[in-house]
């Protein structure tokens, strides 16, 4: 399965309460991205929550895409990467 990094901007911000209710929203995306075959693993969020880098698995862009509309949430960029792992080039 293809891995992406989604890129968002956030104007006002985005603050997921690490709550209940916190909770609630993470599993509605998941469950809603689960029916179209994507996988939200993580996301990294800069120091004022406006900028936001995804990880998610996914069969196309577009299926990436298709969710972050039924989401709500914005895209500004989905680039496919591959894993480079620094601890793999260890001395034989």
């Amino acid at each position: 399965m293809p891995r992406y990094v989604v890129e968002r901007d956030f104007r006002s911000g985005l603050n997921i309460p690490a709550t209940a209710e916190g909770a609630n929203v993470c599993r509605t995306v998941v469950d809603i991205n689960t029916a179209d075959g994507v996988t939200w693993i993580h996301s990294y969020f800069s120091t004022d929550n406006r900028k936001s880098y995804c990880i998610y698995d996914g069969p196309t862009p577009e299926a990436i895409r298709k969710v972050a509309v039924k989401n709500r949430l914005p895209v500004n960029r989905i680039t496919e990467v591959r894993v480079l792992d620094p601890y793999f080039y260890r001395a034989a």
